[in-house]
């Protein structure tokens, strides 16, 4: 039985006052008035797991005034999430909290559960991403956050990670779905990971949505989506590259069209992986797995070698260092190759050079197996002869293929052939 009125709690002298079922009114005495009543507030006295717990519910507030000063009155805040309560709204917060205490529940983390601020889905990112990069390797770890920096903070970055719905991850990744369908599916696997991490934490009611990002998306094209540069104008743009001011992007691109790698196989590309003696560089998995492939090694022709050389020149670098680092020494940004060729004022894609280079392979090296051009490509070799070759001649296959690519890229620029 209560046994408080509204009037009492007004006028309540300093100490304890009883209201029953373990719900107590704390009063301070003013100031130099020790008889007389000042800052009140609510304590729950409850049993959990069989021993007694004292939790502050908040201050008293004699009523709730229906005006524009008042928050609470405009605002809809939980009943646990108040730090103000009437006598009325103090009974019923203690009421929830000793039915958790029944129920088995910490009290106290029900009370704060609601007082718990929901991150901005940038900060969640950044959350996520400093737990789960514990099990990525370093470049691994640096691609989750950056890929979400350039292609879904813009859209989602500022929002609460509990609002996102799949209207928003929909609208975040429209731009890219279909320009840059790979980068678009990591994006969307990587945002769905921050939404689970944040559902996990207690942020967010419910796990990254998918049948309905997958609906409100247009069905991705099926190859030949990037835009290729026809093989014979390749040695004419290769000149011009290297006959302008090097810089990081143009140095990169050079590379990949003489490797024929992936672009993102370069842009992660560090110097403990190049082996100059060789002429070889090993990509480890931690590099290829982001691209369906495992460990492969790329035989480096002579334009490789020498551009490699210009590029390291007379400092020796760390064995983790990347051979083209972008801002404050991460991972060069997805865009950067690319912009190289619209700064050029060329219609294509980075990432179509390797289909120039297998056009070249498929005309102009008869010899050579086209599965071989497929492994040179990091693509997986289902052909049973080839399978069977041992691998020192299945290496050098692919470096002779590698290098008439680069005696022809040479045919019209200089320096490349004199290495």
């Amino acid at each position: 039985m209560t046994k408080l009125t509204a009037v009492y709690v007004k006028n309540a002298k300093p100490g304890r006052h009883a209201d029953g079922k373990g719900l107590y009114l704390l009063v301070k005495p003013k100031p130099g008035k020790l008889d007389e009543g000042g800052a009140k507030s609510w304590l729950l006295r409850v049993q959990v797991d069989g021993k007694r717990r004292d939790i502050g519910l908040g201050s008293f507030i004699e009523a709730r005034k229906n005006s524009l000063t008042d928050t609470s009155a405009t605002i809809s805040i939980p009943l646990l999430h108040r730090k103000m309560l009437t006598l009325g709204e103090a009974r019923e917060k203690a009421a929830l909290l000793r039915a958790a205490a029944k129920a088995g529940l910490d009290p106290v983390a029900e009370r704060d559960k609601e007082r718990r601020s929901v991150p901005t889905f940038r900060v969640a990112a950044q959350e996520a991403h400093k737990v789960l990069k514990g099990g990525l390797s370093a470049r691994g770890g640096e691609v989750f956050i950056k890929s979400l920096e350039n292609h879904a903070f813009k859209a989602l970055g500022n929002q609460g990670v509990d609002k996102i719905t799949a209207a928003d991850i929909t609208a975040a990744l429209a731009p890219i779905w279909t320009t840059k369908p790979d980068m678009a599916r990591k994006v969307r696997q990587r945002i769905g990971k921050v939404l689970n991490f944040a559902h996990s934490k207690g942020w967010r009611p419910m796990e990254a949505p998918s049948k309905s990002v997958s609906a409100g998306l247009p069905r991705q094209p099926k190859g030949g989506n990037y835009r290729a540069m026809p093989y014979a104008d390749v040695p004419a743009f290769v000149a011009e590259l290297q006959a302008d001011v090097a810089t990081s992007g143009r140095q990169a691109l050079l590379l990949q069209i003489f490797t024929a790698a992936r672009p993102g196989e370069v842009r992660a590309a560090r110097w403990g992986q190049i082996d100059f003696t060789k002429r070889n560089w090993n990509r480890p998995a931690e590099l290829m797995k982001g691209f369906g492939a495992p460990p492969h090694t790329l035989t480096l022709n002579a334009a490789a070698i020498t551009l490699l050389q210009q590029v390291k020149g007379n400092h020796e670098p760390k064995s983790d260092d990347l051979i083209f680092p972008g801002k404050a020494g991460m991972i060069m940004s997805d865009m950067t190759m690319n912009k190289v060729l619209r700064a050029a004022k060329r219609p294509y894609d980075a990432h179509g050079f390797r289909s120039s280079f297998r056009d070249w392979a498929a005309e102009n090296m008869p010899g050579i197996p086209d599965p071989v051009a497929e492994a040179a490509l990091a693509h997986t070799v289902s052909d049973k002869v080839i399978a069977a070759y041992k691998r020192t001649t299945f290496i050098d296959m692919r470096r002779a293929l590698l290098e008439g690519w680069g005696q022809f890229l040479a045919c019209s620029s200089k320096g490349v052939s004199e290495a």
